[in-house]
């Protein structure tokens, strides 16, 4: 193994906390065409996709309005993490050191443009980050993503690290072991490796 390729949501952090109070903002905003949202159908909709997340949060609603709804909720979640972060998962600057020491990092997730940087720019981990990728960018798929960051950097035997079917199936199509983050929000039909804190990594590796 040559590297390790991250998921962000579900797996390094938890943003839902942050972000709950901005996104019931933005939907009142639009005089009732949605229900206000709960944390729990945040975290329900991690790894998805952002047009399937709008599908399943607001089924609904019209096209169009949907559409407009939910960029203005990217856009506010960008800004509020930004300025005040999400909830790290239990050591996560202290595994990524250790795991940055010995591996080339990554990060690929499901997100809009703007969603990882908000990450590095609130908790300061773009240091132990050789690059990632979002389809907010590349309008690709996550297996896609995967084997763009793969192919970019020259990746001969990395690993991806998720907690989501999603996660799963993309690092299936990518050609790459799939390392399961139980202790996140979603579950898997199968698995290469499996742990149940974010440290199980150093054990692993």
């Amino acid at each position: 193994m040559d590297s390790i390729i991250f998921d962000l949501d579900g797996t390094l952090w938890d943003p839902t906390e942050t972000v709950v109070a901005g996104w019931n903002h933005v939907i009142n905003s639009y005089n009732g065409a949605a229900n206000e949202v709960s944390i729990e159908d945040l975290q329900g909709i991690m790894g998805l996709p952002v047009p399937e997340v709008g599908r399943r949060l607001f089924p609904d609603t019209d096209e169009d309005t949907r559409q407009r709804m939910l960029d203005d909720c990217c856009d506010m979640e960008c800004d509020v993490l930004a300025r005040q972060g999400g909830r790290l998962y239990e050591q996560v600057e202290e595994v990524l050191q250790a795991l940055s020491a010995k591996y080339k990092l990554f990060i690929v997730s499901n997100c809009q443009a703007g969603y990882i940087e908000a990450c590095y720019a609130y908790h300061g981990l773009q240091k132990y980050f050789t690059d990632y990728e979002n389809p907010g960018r590349t309008g690709l798929s996550k297996g896609e993503n995967i084997k763009l960051v793969m192919d970019r950097n020259h990746l001969m035997s990395p690993v991806y690290v998720g907690d989501t079917e999603g996660d799963r199936k993309a690092a299936r199509f990518a050609g790459i072991p799939f390392v399961y983050a139980r202790y996140g929000f979603g579950e898997v039909s199968s698995h290469d490796y499996v742990i149940d804190r974010l440290d199980g990594m150093l054990d692993l590796f």
